[in-house]
């Protein structure tokens, strides 16, 4: 295990897991505040109460790629499998800085870690054809004050990108460093054809920071955002006239450039904060980390106003343990289009849906339904949960469940609506590789710790060698009381079966990047390798348990 070593809070000369073990035995909670330097021992806090619908929903601006006339300064292009290929259209700069960040008006500034100084980040978008290179630059103080680390790498969740552009957890830089990423934005390939096939297309995608043990405290601080791609078919404008447009609700963006008016990006997480206001962090929780507070895209509580049209939605489960059951209050459906961002081949009409940590849904809602009486409802999440072991498998009566965001709905004023939900979306991509073998892998628990196949995560092991150009099943299990959502690095695995029964029809269909295990679960996939040699990672989703050694490396190799 390596030592975080002098820029985190654990920096006595020995590994964070080894301190954590050590002190197992210490009664209470152990928190850090995040604007004093002192630990201390303490019951488990409640927030303080803070008055709901204060203030509005927040959207954080796009990124803005770069002046052609200023390009990157010593960017090393041969680090970059592929790049001859699919050299850069763009390039971006992001630093990653420590700001204060206050959700709510009735709690305390309190320092975070952030990209651009934002909670959350700045939203990339991006479109497949139109390779980038983004440097992350890290603006970090040299030893860290409180909780978390300084040392970072950025992940794109769900990218399909070279390992070398990837942010796994042994890329680490430190305060002063900075690290390039090539996205090559293309889609993955058809293997029979070598071609890049549309099928394979992500749409909603997030970035958070992968630092190796410190994973949830440094996304506990600040650092996640959006990444949306577009393509000729799901392209970002409904009033798009290429025939073969979805032309899905989108409207143009907003002189300040921080969202498109009906495509909406809403970032759900859970904080708490002590009696002071400030955000807390308990760094002797290994079994999974729950907030009290409900924030959506950074603010506690917000309200959004909505006009009698349609939405789209994309809703991102970025927090650190907490699993979500998402519903409106007043029970109306919607069309669910998307799981982890992958268009599954035709809408679906739900009236809820369910999100493992790291899983997106996206759906469309049309507000043109609702009774004309009607003024307001809220999102709410009726999953009931108590600690970080995992949902208890309860559903919260409407009335009792958390309400999240109140959506306030604005007369009907002469509304023009030129969106659609089409009929079909994206067909899956076919299973016509034959399967080079099949690997079982076991979430489990030993010794107090978190272990994939009863191993702890050694960076210096590779636990599967998968040749390119072939395919696997893979199958994965859990036992206990424990819930683990997997989420597995560049490829993408379609669900083939989850307890021995299909997933056609549900949720689960098609491909998807985020494993939701509940208590005694096996799922089936099929998974390819392509496009990319290399090392990457697969983990369990819930950061406290990635933090605690469940993961594992696995290669792709010639």
């Amino acid at each position: 295990m390596s030592d975080p070593g002098p820029n985190s809070v654990f920096n006595s000369g020995f590994g964070r897991r080894t301190f954590l073990k050590g002190s197992a035995l210490t009664t209470g909670a152990f928190f850090i505040n995040s604007k004093f330097t002192h630990l201390r021992l303490a019951d488990e806090p409640s927030s303080p109460f803070t008055t709901p619908w204060a203030q509005p929903l927040a959207f954080t601006p796009y990124n803005v790629p770069l002046p052609a006339f200023e390009p990157l300064a010593d960017v090393n292009f041969d680090n970059f499998q592929r790049y001859d290929e699919l050299p850069a259209a763009h390039q971006y700069k992001v630093q990653i800085c420590e700001a204060l960040h206050c959700p709510h008006p009735q709690l305390a500034f309190s320092p975070s870690t952030t990209y651009n100084g934002m909670c959350p980040g700045p939203t990339f978008m991006m479109r497949y054809g139109q390779p980038v290179i983004t440097r992350f630059e890290n603006c970090m103080p040299p030893v860290m004050p409180s909780y978390g680390s300084c040392d970072v790498v950025t992940h794109v969740h769900n990218g399909h990108h070279a390992p070398e552009s990837d942010g796994g957890p042994w890329d680490l830089y430190s305060p002063g460093i900075y690290k390039d990423h090539h996205w090559a934005n293309v889609y993955a390939s058809d293997l029979a054809t070598g071609q890049p096939d549309s099928r394979e297309a992500k749409g909603t995608l997030f970035y958070h920071d992968h630092c190796h043990d410190f994973t949830g405290a440094n996304v506990y601080r600040g650092l996640a955002g959006f990444f949306l791609l577009f393509d000729n078919f799901d392209s970002g404008n409904e009033n798009d006239t290429n025939p073969d447009a979805f032309r899905l609700p989108s409207g143009v963006p907003d002189g300040k450039r921080v969202r498109n008016r009906y495509d909406i990006p809403l970032v759900i997480s859970d904080r708490r904060y002590d009696a002071n206001g400030f955000l807390v962090f308990n760094t002797m929780e290994m079994d999974g980390q729950l907030g009290d507070k409900n924030l959506i895209n950074g603010r506690v509580q917000p309200y959004f106003e909505v006009e009698r049209r349609k939405y789209r939605f994309r809703i991102l489960n970025s927090g650190i343990s907490r699993f979500y059951d998402v519903w409106f209050s007043n029970g109306m459906t919607f069309q669910y289009i998307a799981n982890d961002g992958n268009m599954i081949p035709a809408p679906m009409t739900l009236q809820n849906v369910k999100l493992g940590v790291a899983e997106r849904a996206d759906i469309v809602v049309d507000f043109s339904q609702l009774p004309a009486t009607t003024t307001e409802i809220y999102l709410v999440n009726r999953m009931e949960q108590t600690n970080g072991r995992g949902p208890t498998g309860n559903t919260l009566p409407m009335n009792a469940a958390p309400k999240l965001l109140k959506l306030i709905i604005r007369p009907q004023t002469g509304i023009v609506d030129n969106s659609r939900v089409p009929t079909a979306l994206r067909e899956l991509p076919p299973m016509d590789v034959p399967v080079a073998r099949t690997r079982d892998w076991h979430f489990d628990r030993s010794n107090g710790m978190w272990t994939v196949n009863g191993q702890l995560f050694d960076e210096n092991r590779c636990n599967a060698a998968c040749k390119i150009g072939t395919a696997e099943i893979w199958n994965f299990s859990t036992a206990g009381g424990w819930a683990h959502p997997v989420h597995n690095h560049m490829e993408e695995p379609r669900v083939l079966s989850r307890n021995g029964k299909s997933v056609v029809g549900t949720v689960m269909q098609g491909r998807k990047d985020a494993h939701p295990l509940y208590p005694g679960d096996e799922i089936s996939v099929y998974i390819k390798f392509r496009d990319w040699l290399g090392k990457y990672p697969m983990h369990c989703h819930n950061l406290t348990h990635e933090d605690h050694a469940m993961m594992f490396r696995w290669d792709v190799v010639p």
